[in-house]
């Protein structure tokens, strides 16, 4: 499935500039004209008898998060952070506690080396600190910074005035209802994943 592949976005990771994204692939089912429909067309031309339902949402999934990524919003980008560190400290703000380098792990869905990169970064800029265990020298508990917190709190409002907008092409119920549909796939895939884990 290569519907997630496409020409990043361009210009300054501006809604505009997301809004702008041509569909290029052309008109695909039920009259959508997004990338992912022409990616459905083209399939229900050369393979006919598959369904490529499953297609017509993972793809988009998929391609909407590409392209939230590579735009990389405004604030962030003026903050000199990429998404990821901006997570683990927002991760550190929002528990409202000292966190290990495993449980940050957790807390953003990383794995402990690229957490472990972004730390190494994030302290040496003066926004997160370490304490050592008294009991276990081998783990060390993480906290942010005064300057940390205040770039988090002077941050958060602007990405989340640059989300809002990137939503703004959907009316309060429609992002609403989408949000419910996220949510229920979500808790079924973490719960059918959490029952694989042995």
């Amino acid at each position: 499935m290569t519907a997630t592949q496409g020409r990043p976005a361009a210009g300054d990771g501006t809604n505009g500039d997301l809004a702008a994204e041509s569909p290029g692939a052309g008109e695909g089912s039920a009259g959508r004209s997004d990338t992912v429909a022409g990616v459905v067309g083209q399939w229900r031309v050369v393979r006919p008898e598959l369904d490529t339902g499953p297609m017509e949402i993972v793809g988009r999934v998929n391609r909407c998060a590409a392209l939230l990524q590579q735009a990389e919003s405004a604030p962030l980008r003026r903050a000199g952070l990429s998404r990821p560190e901006f997570d683990l400290l927002g991760a550190l703000m929002r528990t409202g506690h000292e966190l290990t380098p495993g449980e940050l792990a957790r807390e953003t869905f990383s794995s402990g080396a690229a957490v472990t990169k972004r730390l190494k970064v994030l302290t040496e800029r003066g926004l997160v600190e370490r304490r050592g265990d008294t009991r276990d020298r081998r783990v060390s508990h993480l906290r942010l910074t005064d300057a940390g917190r205040d770039l988090v709190d002077a941050v958060m409002p602007e990405q989340l005035a640059y989300e809002g907008a990137v939503l703004s092409p959907l009316d309060d119920d429609r992002q609403n209802e989408l949000a419910d549909l996220l949510g229920e796939l979500l808790s079924r895939l973490e719960g059918h994943l959490r029952t694989r884990q042995p």
